[in-house]
């Protein structure tokens, strides 16, 4: 079974297909909340160290930190506000981290101060990016994300995609590094956009494990970017992806529906042993009863994402 060993000072976690699905926090991000992106210039990191004990408390795995809160001169600015905001994480919660940038001079300086052994997210099949990126995830030994887009952009057509990540498997060996450190982000199209996105990627995810033999991950919300209701969406969207195969998700923990399903589904796979986790999270649950209020839509990641990355939106 492939293996992919992520690590923080003193916690080790495996994604695997025969392990419990990796949840990877997405709050720590600027791209697309404004005013996080404000705090973060400013040099206050209050949310950020909310949104990090909230994720953790909510059952994250680890958490994915970006500090990409300006694209201009991001190769001055980013690298020294990506290291203080892993050491201020590294400080408040003990979880593997995921360190989140186009930027290589941000990747390695995040690489040099990171614990353990963090994810990078991410590398492109853009010959630019494997040069630059592949060397340093040999160099420190750590495992990587790997997007399906080059310099062709994002293909509609799945076979493109499955073919770009081959590459980027292929590229990453050339360079002495295995396919269990290769996690690949077959990236998820829109639903509402297009009404093949989810038959796709299942399909995609099937295809990548059973002839690469690699991790999969995505960002979940993407699939509901644009529809109402878009939790609904989401948590139906977890349980089908991890039949498939998928191992991990970029995701908003703090979203009890989505979590409910992350759960449930760890215990349909065989996962969670003799249901225990289940049975000490819910065992007391009380459904919300008629009319009570209900949650307001999230104000999360919406928009564009850098580094050739699709669009990955709040949740």
């Amino acid at each position: 079974m492939t293996k992919t060993i992520v690590a923080s000072a003193t916690q080790e976690i495996i994604i695997g297909f025969d392990q419990k699905f990796c949840v990877i926090g997405e709050r720590i991000n600027p791209t697309g909340r404004k005013k996080l992106a404000a705090e973060m210039q400013a040099g206050n990191f209050e949310t950020v160290k909310a949104d990090a004990l909230a994720q953790v408390a909510a059952g994250a795995t680890m958490l994915d930190v970006n500090a990409g809160v300006t694209s201009v001169n991001p190769n001055e600015t980013e690298p020294a506000l990506l290291v203080q905001t892993l050491e201020m994480v590294q400080e408040l919660v003990d979880v593997p981290l995921s360190i989140d940038s186009s930027v290589t001079a941000a990747i390695e300086a995040g690489l040099k101060v990171a614990k353990g052994r963090p994810l990078v997210n991410s590398v492109t099949g853009e010959e630019e990016k494997l040069e630059a990126i592949l060397p340093l995830i040999k160099k420190y030994d750590v495992p990587v994300v790997a997007i399906s887009n080059d310099e062709t952009g994002i293909s509609e057509d799945p076979d493109v995609r499955f073919a770009v990540a081959k590459r980027i498997v292929e590229r990453a060996a050339d360079f002495g590094i295995p396919a269990h450190d290769i996690v690949v982000d077959p990236l998820v199209m829109p639903i509402g956009a297009m009404g093949t996105a989810g038959k796709q990627v299942f399909a995609l995810v099937r295809r990548l494990r059973e002839e690469l033999g690699v991790n999969t991950t995505c960002g979940l919300s993407n699939v509901s970017f644009g529809l109402p209701h878009r939790h609904g969406i989401n948590a139906a969207f977890i349980p089908m992806c991890i039949a498939s195969g998928m191992t991990s998700a970029i995701m908003n923990p703090c979203r009890p529906q989505e979590m409910e399903m992350v759960n449930a589904a760890n215990v349909l796979a065989g996962n969670d042993q003799d249901c225990g986790e289940w049975i000490m999270k819910y065992r007391d649950y009380a459904p919300a009863t008629a009319g009570a209020p209900t949650a307001t839509a999230p104000t999360g990641r919406s928009g564009g994402r850098r580094g050739g990355r699709a669009a990955r939106t709040g949740t």
